[in-house]
């Protein structure tokens, strides 16, 4: 699984944490972007990531050696067994990318898109050998978070998902299949539906957006990182787990269209932590606050937890979530 060569195309906050990882892994990462303070910067950040992990200068040393910034995507790829992009959300930008690639890489290398929810299938479907190409969703900060998602496509072949299943998996992340490319995948599905719900309690006026953080932080949330879903309905029995269903599910939010608050906050201006003001206000020292909690949050919990146990996967058999 060592000394592969690893193509990371876009150089930002995702594909420098990616290239982190792999080369860490002992991988060897060529890296591209199309803003050379891109690219320029990229090396600075890493060891910047590295430190946060801490990772002594004798370690950043040899991760960094094992990284190569291009200027070009046909210089990043000639030589790959994998290409990763990490460009933004857009999809004719992610459709001419791998245009790119396919015709500057080998023809035996794998083609994965870091997307969060476009679809794989929309993204590839113009390449030429389909069949090597899919989704692999790193979480967002790829170097401390270890789930990626690993979508396949209907042309997506099992060579290619296994040997995809193996890298992820002796990097120290914690890959989990998906078997049908759908929007948003598994995360995010589970993620914007909890979200959706969130919204529409403060949209009625049930209550504010502060109750809402507060009760999924000092509840629920507590028990995520060792408790998914499943597991917690089977805790508490699939028979409870259906009568509070039929009594709840018929109130819950279930519009197929974002919520009419939601799209006010935004033709308002009012866009988060860009803003200064969103669900909630927020001040700079407050934003710079958060943001360092939840880095160290993750982390403790990176080293209180380790890798899941039953994620775990040779290559041969790896694990399935549909």
């Amino acid at each position: 699984m060592k000394n592969q060569q690893i193509a990371v195309i876009g150089a930002g906050l995702m594909g420098h944490g990616i290239a982190l990882c792999l080369a860490r892994a002992g991988q060897y990462v060529a890296i591209t972007d199309p803003m050379p303070e891109a690219r320029a910067t990229v090396a600075a950040r890493i060891s910047d990531s590295l430190s946060l992990l801490g990772v002594g200068p004798t370690e950043t040393g040899k991760v960094l050696k094992r990284i190569e910034i291009c200027d070009t995507i046909g210089g990043a790829v000639r030589r790959a067994d994998i290409v990763i992009e990490a460009a933004p959300e857009k999809m004719a930008m992610k459709q001419a990318i791998f245009a790119e690639v396919e015709a500057h890489a080998p023809e035996t290398c794998i083609l994965a898109s870091n997307t969060s929810v476009m679809p794989i299938t929309q993204i590839m479907g113009g390449l030429r050998l389909r069949h090597r190409a899919l989704g692999t969703h790193w979480w967002n900060p790829p170097h401390i978070v270890p789930l990626v998602e690993v979508t396949r496509t209907e042309w997506t072949d099992d060579a290619t998902l296994v040997a995809t299943m193996a890298l992820l998996a002796d990097a120290g992340k914690t890959p989990v299949r998906v078997e049908r490319d759908v929007p948003g995948f598994i995360g995010n599905r589970l993620q914007h539906a909890l979200w959706r719900e969130a919204i529409s309690l403060v949209e009625r006026g049930i209550c504010d957006a502060a109750a809402v953080d507060t009760v999924v932080k000092a509840s629920f949330g507590r028990r995520l990182a060792v408790l998914g879903p499943l597991e917690n309905a089977d805790l508490v029995g699939t028979d409870l787990t259906l009568d509070i269903h039929d009594n709840v599910l018929a109130d819950l939010e279930d519009s197929h269209q974002p919520s009419p608050y939601l799209r006010a906050l935004v033709a308002e201006g009012r866009l988060g932590f860009k803003s200064g003001q969103g669900f909630h206000s927020w001040t700079e020292a407050e934003r710079t606050a958060l943001r360092a909690k939840v880095a160290k949050h993750l982390l403790a919990l990176q080293d209180m937890l380790g890798p899941e146990p039953d994620q775990k996967t040779d290559g041969a058999n790896p694990v399935t979530m549909n």
